[in-house]
């Protein structure tokens, strides 16, 4: 039990740890599950499935379809640039760890989208992409290997070229590397589920699950700056 611990925590930083981007992962999948089952079919984390759609309704003149996939293009797009903005200004500060403000203002955003009737769906669509968009761009790396919490793809494709090059190597460091790949794509997929499921039992305020996942990782990463 105590080497599972160490494994989840141990790094230089707790923003880097296994364990904080498993609860970003669930959040991550969650949110993309929810905008995608309950607020007409878009994506929040997924651009490249947005730009696909959009396009789709472009080609077809349906302008008003291919806006709903547009705007949180954009949003997201913003969201990086903010997140970005904000690890410049407080990198180096003491009291507050700059991916602390992010999640923050993540988790206020969820929590409003939370109150968002359906009619508001492009606006709450958009608000969850650019929070998405923060994660993304602020968390970037899991246990020394760079990752994304909000999306698969390059995990997977990461996690492949590890296992590849282990069956060559042997080297157990490699195979690790690919483990983490593999755990974070598994807990994303589980927070995809359930945030599924939630979303068609609870409606509109199931998003404040990943808010809650979100606070947990908040938590686990204060720990760390009062040590």
């Amino acid at each position: 039990m105590k080497s599972l611990a160490s494994r989840l925590t141990k790094q230089e930083q707790m923003s880097e740890a296994l364990i904080v981007g498993l609860f970003l992962a669930f959040s991550g999948g969650f949110q993309d599950a929810y905008t995608y089952i309950l607020r007409g079919n878009v994506f929040a984390n997924a651009q490249t499935g947005n730009i696909v759609l959009m396009s789709t309704h472009f080609m077809k003149n349906e302008y008003l379809y291919a806006l709903k996939y547009l705007v949180p293009l954009v949003a997201f797009a913003l969201g990086v640039f903010i997140a970005e903005q904000i690890g410049f200004k407080f990198k180096y500060s003491k009291k507050v760890h700059w991916r602390q403000i992010v999640l923050l203002i993540e988790i206020i955003i969820l929590f409003v989208v939370g109150f968002m009737p359906l009619k508001y769906n492009i606006l709450a669509n958009s608000l969850v992409s650019l929070a998405c968009a923060m994660q993304v761009q602020a968390f970037r790396k899991v246990s020394g290997n760079a990752y994304a919490t909000t999306m698969c793809i390059g995990n997977l494709r990461s996690g492949m070229a590890a296992l590849s090059a282990f069956t060559r190597t042997r080297k157990r460091e490699t195979l690790k590397k690919a483990a983490y790949y593999f755990i974070v794509i598994f807990i994303f997929a589980i927070g995809a589920g359930i945030g599924g499921t939630f979303s068609k039992d609870i409606g509109i305020h199931a998003i404040w699950i990943s808010c809650a996942f979100l606070i947990v990782a908040i938590g686990l990463m204060a720990m760390e700056i009062r040590k």
